[in-house]
């Protein structure tokens, strides 16, 4: 089999509905880390082949350098999904989305239906958003070819037969199971949506719920929401700077055989200190984003 492509970072996955071509031919300039083309929720029943030509007419003009595209094909048990791979797919996709997987037979069957389709070398980004799904997440995260994955909250609380809030109670137990089996599998995990995209304060609070909870990034169901997620998932200025003096101090007291230290009202060991390494390992994040402003 040949090697699975690997994703770069998911600060931002913004969805476009591939019905919408004027949509599809902006994603470029919409500063995402990456784009989903979405013949899924965002495609009418009766518009599947229409959205399936768009993905092959308009998506081969936005893929390049630096663009992170992907498919959103239906669920592997719709009528639409054999179609979808078959007919539906381009040249040069980052990978596809598979929603609302639930089983590792689900996921073998997309594997070989890529394989089918000419596209040995992509991999899938898998949806979590079911009661099953996430009962069975550890496992389906572990499968080689699941190379990211979304937690999707309003599928998730609609097959529990609940309803959204704003704490989120309802969804604490399967957001928290879909980012812990994303770490133990080695893949980035994705954070929920947030569905008033008006609603900056929401993003916001729930970004950094979801960068404390160690998602990689967050859903984007319209382009303002890109430069929240961007914004949300790098480290602020200050975080930096603390990390660096609570390195200085505490590598300083390491090399005298001291392995806890009192920091700046706080007691810091080895695990305070692997948190201000990874900060600063993604600090050229923030550089890079304030070097392109």
């Amino acid at each position: 089999m040949p090697e699975i492509r690997k994703v770069d970072r998911l600060r931002s996955l913004l969805f476009a509905p591939a019905v919408r071509p004027d949509f599809i031919e902006r994603l470029p300039e919409r500063g995402a880390d990456a784009v989903v083309v979405d013949c899924e929720d965002a495609t009418p029943a009766g518009a599947k082949a229409e959205a399936r030509a768009h993905v092959r007419k308009i998506v081969p003009r936005i893929l390049g350098p630096g663009m992170q595209v992907f498919v959103r094909v239906n669920a592997v048990v719709s009528p639409w999904f054999e179609a979808d791979v078959a007919g539906g797919l381009v040249d040069g996709l980052s990978g596809i989305v598979v929603p609302k997987l639930e089983s590792i037979e689900q996921i073998d069957r997309a594997a070989d239906a890529l394989d089918r389709a000419g596209q040995a070398g992509i991999g899938i980004l898998a949806g979590i958003e079911t009661a099953l799904g996430v009962a069975d997440v550890r496992a389906l995260l572990a499968h080689p070819r699941i190379v990211a994955a979304y937690f999707g909250a309003e599928d998730f609380v609609a097959d529990m037969g609940g309803g959204r809030t704003r704490p989120g109670n309802e969804v604490a137990f399967a957001r928290a199971s879909v980012v812990l089996a994303a770490r133990l599998a080695g893949v980035p995990a994705v954070d929920q949506i947030v569905a008033d995209f008006r609603d900056d304060e929401r993003f916001r609070e729930e970004a950094a719920s979801a960068r404390a909870m160690g998602y990689q990034g967050k859903l984007c169901i319209h382009p303002r929401q890109v430069g929240l997620a961007n914004e949300a998932f790098v480290p602020t200025r200050e975080e930096i700077e603390h990390a660096l003096r609570l390195l200085s101090a505490y590598e300083t007291a390491a090399a005298s055989g001291v392995a806890a230290i009192e920091f700046e009202g706080q007691m810091v060991d080895e695990p305070l200190a692997a948190q201000a390494r990874r900060i600063l390992a993604r600090a050229q994040d923030r550089e890079s984003e304030e070097g392109s402003a």
